[in-house]
């Protein structure tokens, strides 16, 4: 693993550290489905990457902050509520990601940027929870995969 990226890392560790939450409540995980989740595999959590720039840049030592987007999405099986559901398995998510805000060591840290509602009424109401994080790390300018 070590020619992999510090980015792909530590997207790696986050998939990680948010499996044993989202699969302690029966929720399935998913790393940037390309396809709709279908209703079997619901309630799910999918992480995606969404940005990443640079806001430092010191001799040969480069700061990244990655934007990391996570969405809860469940759908309504009475008599439970999907916005109840989707709601507990991002706070399980958000508490798994704060657990070690380092991901071991690979980030310098983690914020929280902003959360969403989507609901949508297809086959059966479905919400998603979408949430952000940024991921803020350091590596060398002419090495991704190496700390700086």
């Amino acid at each position: 693993m070590a020619d992999n990226s510090i980015r792909e890392r530590i997207l790696l560790a986050v998939m990680a550290a948010a499996r044993p939450a989202v699969e302690g409540l029966g929720a399935t995980l998913h790393r940037s489905p390309t396809v709709a989740i279908s209703r079997e595999l619901c309630p799910a959590l999918a992480v995606f990457p969404e940005s990443e720039s640079i806001t430092e840049r010191a001799n040969d030592r480069v700061t990244r902050e990655l934007t990391v987007r996570v969405v809860a999405l469940a759908r309504a099986v009475p008599p439970a509520s999907p916005e109840t559901e989707a709601d507990r398995l991002l706070t399980a998510a958000h508490a798994a990601l704060f657990g070690d805000g380092t991901f071991g060591g690979l980030a310098l840290g983690i914020r929280e940027q902003e959360s969403e509602w989507e609901v949508e009424d297809a086959d059966a109401v479905a919400v998603a929870l979408p949430a952000r994080y940024r991921l803020t790390y350091r590596t060398l300018a002419n090495d991704l995969s190496t700390l700086g």
